[in-house]
């Protein structure tokens, strides 16, 4: 893997950007990588940096669908009902 490929296409996208399913695939090929133990190390240590943004955007993402379910209610009828998500009154 050269330099360019770490700093390429996949690592130049706005990391904010992606959706969660985007970002867990990034992390997964960061990880796959730096097992390989093919990697130089100032590589790997880009590489590393890279999958810690995006483990706190997997993170945040998943506390975010975490908020809206928890959002879910239980109805007058007793069935599921859901109430308006807002995320700056959680």
């Amino acid at each position: 893997m050269t330099r360019g490929k770490v700093n390429g296409s996949a690592m130049s996208e706005t990391t904010q950007e992606m959706t969660f399913e985007q970002a867990l695939r990034a992390l997964e090929d960061v990880v796959r990588k730096l097992e390989s133990g093919e990697v130089p190390l100032d590589d790997s240590i880009t590489l590393y940096e890279e999958g810690e943004r995006l483990r706190k955007l997997c993170q945040a993402r998943l506390n975010a669908a975490s908020a809206r379910i928890e959002k879910i209610v239980k109805g007058a009828d007793g069935q599921p009902a859901t109430a308006p998500f807002d995320p700056a009154g959680a």
